[in-house]
């Protein structure tokens, strides 16, 4: 029998509604996983369990009045450790916020709590969310549960190696490079990038800036949606929201893929690929094909993107960490700052006039394709001591950055983009697929990945951890 912990969410649920389990037996079963292997991965660094419990209690109190809480009523989820929680630390990451307790919720927090969710703890990440190794000076590195020899990905990797370890059923992330669908590629697990704007931010520093998106992270699609379904919809906070609310996700994503016209890019126009990696994603496009889909490998190219990504990154960072003392930043965040603080108005004119064009070539070619299918990440999960990937398949990386083009290109496309798992290499480590659709078509994304997950099953896989990987 799976383990409760290893159920999905969707499945708990009905345990939870049906009275088969209670909140609290859930939570319960949750921290006692963390118990048992939390330690090995590193992957919720600040722990409430006695809030959790009473959080649980209640809520069990209520429904045995008859009084359910919401879509969401006794899943525990972990919140990263960028996303504010009224009352629990929050460290972003950083030394210089590690003992820093935010007084109010983010808006994800708001809608997940009311929603009738757990909250159990915090995910790791690295500073500020920099890079895609999820490494801090605070709580040291989040390891692979598939590997703990090898990164967990970032800087949602908290997140994944929680959900992919049985520590919680829901979680969190955020993305402005691939830091959502990087490491949910390399913990097999489910992320979405949503469509800027579909599940609204409140900076207070970049309240116009769309790179960076919250977005729901699971072990299935169909989590992934449910999650999605409470924490998308309009909010005044964010001047670009999407007006639409989230119940569009909680409707059915077994509609199939038959006749859905797949763009199939293997490289994105001439990008290098690890050759394991490329040899599980080679067989994705046969996948939607045999599900009724009609595939076409086409020629792309997204080159334009990198220029516009790296130089609306290099002025977000001076714009938002600038003022914050250099010699006590971590290498990574250092180096945007600096790269920001360089960037001029003429910079941005021509990162402005490269995001349009292909904005307007992509739209073009969304009247062809539905979707465009994709590698997640360039390379499978590194070793962990590594701080970043310097070649991949001989080709030497310029810096920290570029090895996750084949993320952060699409970043630039204000488009929702699903990492879902396909396989495994030869030594067993977990390699994601992209899914890619038109801006604000995110269930299309949803609809297509379920399908390919329901057709392969790669995220049935459980890591080697504890009683539950023996």
């Amino acid at each position: 029998m799976t383990e409760l912990f290893y159920l999905s969410a969707v499945e708990m649920l009905r345990l939870l509604r049906e009275r088969q389990v209670g909140a609290a037996e859930l939570t319960e079963a949750h921290l006692r996983r963390i118990d048992e292997v939390g330690g090995e991965v590193n992957a919720i660094v600040t722990l409430t369990a006695d809030r959790a419990m009473e959080e649980a209690q209640r809520l069990d109190e209520g429904w045995a009045r008859g009084h359910w809480q919401g879509p969401l009523h006794g899943l525990p989820i972990a919140f990263k450790d960028l996303t504010d929680t009224a009352g629990i630390r929050t460290t972003y990451g950083s030394p210089l916020f590690a003992g820093h307790v935010p007084t109010a919720d983010a808006l994800v927090v708001r809608r997940a709590r009311a929603a009738g969710a757990v909250t159990i703890g915090k995910t790791n990440t690295p500073e500020f969310g920099t890079g895609s190794h999820t490494v801090n000076e605070i709580f040291g590195a989040t390891r692979n549960p598939y590997d703990t020899g090898r990164s967990a990905g970032g800087s949602s990797g908290g997140a994944a190696a929680a959900l992919a370890a049985g520590l919680v059923p829901l979680a969190d992330g955020s993305d402005m490079g691939g830091s959502l669908r990087n490491p949910a590629s390399f913990c097999n697990v489910v992320g979405l990038r949503p469509t800027p704007g579909r599940v609204p931010d409140a900076s207070p520093a970049a309240a116009w800036f769309t790179l960076s998106v919250p977005g729901p992270m699971a072990r299935t699609v169909g989590d992934a949606a449910l999650l999605m379904s409470v924490i998308a919809g309009f909010a005044p906070t964010s001047p670009f929201a999407v007006r639409e609310d989230g119940s569009a996700f909680a409707r059915p994503l077994d509609t199939g893929v038959q006749g859905l016209r797949v763009a199939w890019s293997p490289d994105l126009g001439g990008l290098p690929v690890d050759p394991r990696t490329a040899a599980v994603t080679a067989r994705a496009p046969e996948v939607l094909a045999g599900l009724g889909a009609k595939v076409e490998q086409v020629p792309l190219d997204l080159s334009d993107a990198e220029d516009a990504f790296r130089t609306y990154r290099a002025w977000h960072y001076a714009s938002t960490f600038g003022d914050l003392p250099r010699d006590r930043l971590g290498p990574n965040v250092a180096w945007n700052v600096e790269q920001g603080l360089k960037v001029t108005g003429a910079d941005l004119a021509r990162a402005e006039r490269l995001r349009s064009r292909l904005f307007q070539r992509m739209n073009a070619f969304f009247e062809t394709f539905d979707v465009l299918l994709c590698p997640v990440s360039q390379v499978p999960p590194f070793p962990v001591e590594q701080p970043y990937v310097t070649e991949v398949d001989g080709t030497p990386m310029p810096d920290y950055l570029a090895w996750m083009r084949s993320a952060y290109w699409i970043s630039v496309l204000h488009a929702p983009a699903a990492s879902v798992p396909c396989g495994f290499t030869p030594d067993g480590l977990p390699v994601g697929v992209q899914i890619v659709g038109r801006p604000w078509e995110d269930l299309t994304v949803l609809r297509t990945a379920h399908a390919f997950e329901q057709a392969t099953r790669h995220g049935d896989r459980r890591p080697p951890l504890g009683s539950a990987g023996r």
